[in-house]
């Protein structure tokens, strides 16, 4: 768990990224040395404008220092989400980031083992696969059968292909943290 220091560290890092980015297309170089912030993790940075959802990108897997992540993860999530348009230089004020950092994955048999609000799901079948963070069935109101369906949907499936015998879950924690909404 990182504490609100280390928190604001990578939420600043992530707006200053944002902010430079989009200004120049520069991407700014950070000098980190708390031991928890170079630590390779996953990590997903989330933008907000309102109460919606404007960018999302991470990595699942822990592949380069959390600090490093955050920092190529907020420039895709501000440039590079297919489901939005870039993120503008003026809109950059009403927009608000949330950073949620993961543990590692954890495969399951059972989906009693899904604890909504606790576990995000990653579901992965042949070349299909999608993930959803911990966050995200509390917020639609959904139950583990429609967190499921959902996630076939997102990764191009039937909303039933969870149930096959080739589905792959594996489930994750998250810490979860932000700026304050706007």
């Amino acid at each position: 768990m990182l504490d609100r220091s280390q928190q604001i560290c990578l939420l600043n890092i992530a707006r200053n990224t944002i902010e430079a980015y989009l200004k120049r297309k520069e991407i700014l170089e950070w000098k980190v040395s708390d031991p928890e912030l170079v630590i390779c993790r996953g990590v997903f940075v989330s933008l907000h404008k309102g109460h919606q959802l404007r960018g999302c990108i991470g990595y699942i897997q822990p592949i380069e220092p959390l600090y490093e992540a955050v920092i190529k993860m907020a420039i895709a999530a501000s440039t590079q989400d297919w489901r939005f348009s870039p993120v503008t230089m003026q809109e950059l004020d009403d927009i608000t980031i949330e950073i949620t950092v993961l543990s590692e994955l954890t495969p399951i048999q059972n989906i009693s083992q899904i604890e909504i609000n606790t576990h995000g799901v990653q579901l992965t079948i042949g070349n299909h696969s999608a993930v959803f963070l911990p966050q995200v069935a509390k917020e639609q109101g959904w139950n583990k059968e429609e967190l499921l369906q959902y996630l076939c949907r997102k990764a191009g499936l039937s909303d039933d292909d969870w149930k096959m015998p080739d589905a792959r879950l594996s489930i994750f924690s998250g810490q979860v943290f932000g700026e304050k909404k706007l």
